[in-house]
C-alpha cells in the first residue's frame, strides 16, 4: 500500500520576526516547525531578519495602486509566490505594544498588497489557514493579557485574515516569556519578580513550549478531523 501523495506535499511557511536568531521568538518557530514536520508539511522557514527584508513600504511595492494586476517589486513578488505556495501560515513574534513588531506588520504591509492579499471577488488566499503566534513578557495574571488577546484578535483574525479571505485564522498569545515575570498595577507602576532560576526556570518554559505546540496542534486539529 503506497502512502498518500497530498500528504507530503502540504506545506507551511513558518515565519518569525525577530531581529536575534537566539530569542525566544526564534526557538518558538523552530518548535512550531518541528511539529508541524511531524504532521507531514514541508516546512518554509522565513527569518524576515535574517533574510534582510526591509519592512518599509517603497513605489516598487506599489507601483499603480488601481491597477489590481501590476507588476510588484522582486522582493514582495517572491514572498508572495511563497504564500501561495504555502497551505498554512505560522507568524512567530514578540508582543510589542500590544501589536506585531515593525518587521511583521511591514511585511503584511508591503506583501499582503492590494491586488494580491485582497481587492477581489475572490480571494487568492481562501482556503489558507493561519496561527499568529505571539511572546508577550507580561505575566499570565496581569490584568493587560485579556487586553491583548482582543487586540490582537481584532487586528489579526479580524483586521488582516478575514478581510483577506482565509479560512481560518488563530492568535496564541503567549504571556510569561521574559525571566522575570510582570504586571503593571492600576497607577501605572512596573512590578517584577524575582528572576527565575533552575529547575522552576526550567519549568516555566517547558511548559510555555507546551502551549505553543498546543496552539499549533489546534490549528491542525480541522485537517485531522477531515482527514
Amino acid at each position: 500500500m503506497q502512502d498518500n501523495p497530498a500528504a507530503t506535499t502540504r506545506t507551511a511557511l513558518v515565519v518569525s520576526a525577530h531581529h536575534r536568531t537566539d530569542s525566544l521568538t526564534a526557538h518558538m518557530a523552530e518548535l512550531a516547525g518541528r511539529r508541524l514536520t511531524a504532521a507531514g508539511y514541508r516546512i518554509d522557514r522565513l527569518d524576515l531578519h535574517a533574510e534582510g527584508f526591509d519592512p518599509r513600504m517603497t513605489v516598487a511595492d506599489q507601483p499603480d495602486w488601481n491597477d489590481r494586476e501590476k507588476v510588484y517589486s522582486p522582493e514582495v513578488e517572491d514572498h508572495m509566490r511563497r504564500i501561495l505556495a504555502a497551505d498554512l501560515i505560522v507568524a512567530v513574534f514578540p508582543v510589542y505594544w500590544v501589536q506585531v513588531p515593525a518587521l511583521l506588520k511591514g511585511w503584511i504591509d508591503r506583501v499582503w498588497n492590494y491586488g494580491f492579499a485582497y481587492g477581489r471577488s475572490k480571494p487568492r488566499l481562501a482556503g489558507k489557514q493561519m496561527l499568529w503566534l505571539g511572546l508577550a513578557g507580561a505575566a499570565d495574571d496581569d490584568g493587560y493579557v485579556e487586553i491583548m488577546q482582543q487586540s490582537l484578535n481584532a487586528q489579526l483574525n479580524e483586521g488582516i485574515a478575514l478581510y483577506c479571505g482565509l479560512s481560518r485564522s488563530l492568535v496564541g498569545l503567549l504571556p510569561g516569556a521574559e525571566e522575570k515575570p510582570q504586571r503593571v498595577d492600576a497607577e501605572g507602576n512596573l512590578l517584577l519578580d524575582a528572576a527565575l532560576t533552575g529547575a522552576a526556570r526550567a519549568t516555566h518554559y517547558e511548559a510555555l513550549e507546551r502551549r505553543a505546540i498546543g496552539f499549533v496542534d489546534e490549528l491542525l486539529a480541522p485537517a485531522r478531523v477531515a482527514v
